[in-house]
């Protein structure tokens, strides 16, 4: 692991995990640009996200709603932000609303959440949004996203029933003590295929979204085509108390 990131060094930080991500994929087979870096900053503040900016890097995300729409309006508008949280109903019309340059949501995990971002995308006239659906691999009740088995009947919905919507993947988070991330990996790999079989999708048309800072080489070296990394880049998050 790397060193916790200090401000100042974020770019440094970022260009190390830069090279870990394109040996991993090499290792796998594949090219660099197959893979990938979500760099997630959460409660880091914008100028930190700056010095990766600067590093050259576009590709930022956040876990909420007020955080991302903040750091939007602070940051350049070529960033592609992605949304990787737990999205409440609520917070759909601020999300779309305040961050045009919003990319993807990677974490659709029922009808209801899909049908509303759908309605909203349109209400506001954005173009078309990608969207990963979110599955529980853990079985863990405190995980959000769908059961494996409901996996293709989600996709199926999301590409039949919600026109504003481009279903673009998969995404899980796995246990949060890694102790089963293989298992986490291969269930949405193995999803993928039932997925990509069932409704005729190309399997490089359907992401994998699996790997955070303690386990993203393994999980490029198991097929993930995109990685969340939050603290190797930036750093220890810090919480105030209410957010404990």
């Amino acid at each position: 692991m790397s060193a916790p990131a200090v401000e100042g060094s974020a770019a440094a930080a970022f260009r190390s995990v830069l090279a870990r991500v394109h040996q991993a994929a090499e290792r796998s087979g594949r090219s660099p640009e197959q893979v990938r870096v979500v760099a997630v900053s959460k409660t880091k503040p914008a100028s930190l996200l700056r010095q990766v900016y600067d590093a050259g890097h576009r590709c930022f995300g956040e876990n909420y709603v007020q955080e991302i729409v903040e750091k939007a309006r602070q940051l350049p508008v070529d960033i592609e932000w992605h949304f990787i949280g737990n999205l409440q109903r609520n917070k759909v019309k601020s999300l779309l609303a305040g961050v045009p340059n919003l990319h993807m949501i990677e974490s659709v995990d029922d009808e209801k959440i899909a049908n509303h971002v759908d309605r909203v995308v349109a209400s506001l006239g954005r173009k078309p949004l990608k969207v990963l659906v979110q599955v529980n691999t853990s079985g863990e009740e405190s995980k959000f996203g769908v059961d494996p088995s409901g996996c293709v009947n989600l996709v199926r919905h999301v590409k039949l029933g919600c026109p504003n919507l481009i279903f673009s993947g998969l995404m899980t988070i796995g246990m949060l003590d890694y102790s089963s991330t293989p298992e986490n990996f291969k269930t949405l790999s193995n999803c993928r295929a039932e997925v990509c079989k069932e409704l005729e999708i190309p399997e490089e048309q359907c992401e994998l979204s699996m790997g955070m800072s303690a386990d993203f080489e393994q999980a490029i070296e198991m097929g993930s085509t995109n990685v969340r990394i939050g603290s190797t880049i930036f750093g220890v998050r810090e919480y105030k108390e209410k957010d404990k």
